[in-house]
């Protein structure tokens, strides 16, 4: 009687953390200090000076701030619980559901602000456009430090066997964590840019209708990179599939002639990771492992299952 394989063989981790995890982690959490403290510094100055635009500036930041403090509990949960089997394809995407979880917050803080900035715009206020100058400025600078401490984790896109993944740009690649963080970093330095502009035109021109306007302004750049981060981060949870690694897939598997591909599930685990479900109807002679061989270039594969008919 033929005895049953060694299952050790055919078991294996699904650990589908990012390979920059930690790294991306304790930038996040950096940029947390530098961006709660400036939040907190802006908002108050806001108050105190009746800039619209910096308050906007400032709340602005506080969404950055909790984004990324969510972010950060999520980076630590994903690697807490990366070997737990209660999660069959592991932890990779907790930090789509953090980014998620935060792009709807964001949206109502954005819509909050753009009330308030056109409430302002028909009944303004004093501004004390000197003192909030200066705060909006500072703000500009820790933006700034903040988009190089979390440059060195932000991935572009690479060519891969003719196929443009653009990894970090889209829902398909890269760590949505680190870049919404990215991105917003540089949304919230537009809305410095905006405030200090809006600003320097009531204090020397007068104009002091571009308060409000630039807050309606910053309300609109929140709002956008909220709804961008929503629409990436659900297309990862509800497991869409990545058509770049599809294709690569259908052309190594399809290339000899003596398969075609009957049904095929690609879709993100994990920042660098993706599964695959594949049912291949193929000549005689050809096996699943002949097929897994022709797939060890899509380096993204790292869940796969075969199917011949």
């Amino acid at each position: 009687m033929a005895t049953l394989p060694e299952i050790d063989a055919f078991t294996h981790e699904h650990v589908f953390l990012g390979a920059a995890h930690d790294d991306n982690a304790r930038r996040t959490l950096w940029v947390v200090v530098l961006t709660a403290a400036m939040m907190a510094v802006e908002i108050v100055a806001g108050y105190l000076t009746g800039s619209m635009a910096l308050l906007a500036d400032g709340f602005h930041m506080a969404t950055h701030a909790g984004a990324l403090g969510v972010a950060a509990i999520a980076y630590s949960y994903a690697k807490r619980h990366a070997r737990n089997p209660a999660y069959s394809f592991g932890t990779g995407k907790v930090g789509d559901l953090a980014g998620f979880a935060s792009a709807m917050v964001l949206g109502l803080i954005a819509l909050g602000i753009g009330v308030e900035s056109v409430l302002r715009l028909f009944q303004p206020i004093t501004v004390a456009f000197g003192e909030a100058t200066i705060i909006a400025v500072v703000g500009l600078s820790v933006n700034i430090a903040s988009a190089f401490l979390l440059s060195g984790g932000h991935h572009h896109g690479h060519d891969h066997h003719g196929h443009d993944h653009g990894h970090g740009h889209g829902p398909h690649g890269g760590d949505n964590n680190l870049r919404s963080a990215y991105i917003h970093v540089l949304a919230d330095a537009l809305t410095s840019v905006l405030a200090i502009a809006a600003l320097l035109a009531g204090r020397y021109l007068g104009w002091v209708w571009m308060d409000p306007v630039m807050g309606i302004v910053g309300a609109v750049v929140i709002a956008r990179w909220s709804w961008t981060l929503m629409r990436d981060t659900a297309s990862v949870l509800l497991d869409a599939t990545d058509d770049h690694v599809a294709d690569e897939v259908r052309e190594l598997v399809e290339a000899a002639g003596d398969a075609r591909i009957a049904d095929l599930h690609v879709w993100r685990v994990g920042p660098d990771a993706h599964a695959a479900i594949i049912s291949v109807a193929a000549k005689a002679g050809v096996t699943a492992d002949m097929i897994r061989d022709r797939l060890t270039p899509v380096h993204e594969l790292r869940h796969l299952t075969v199917e011949t008919r």
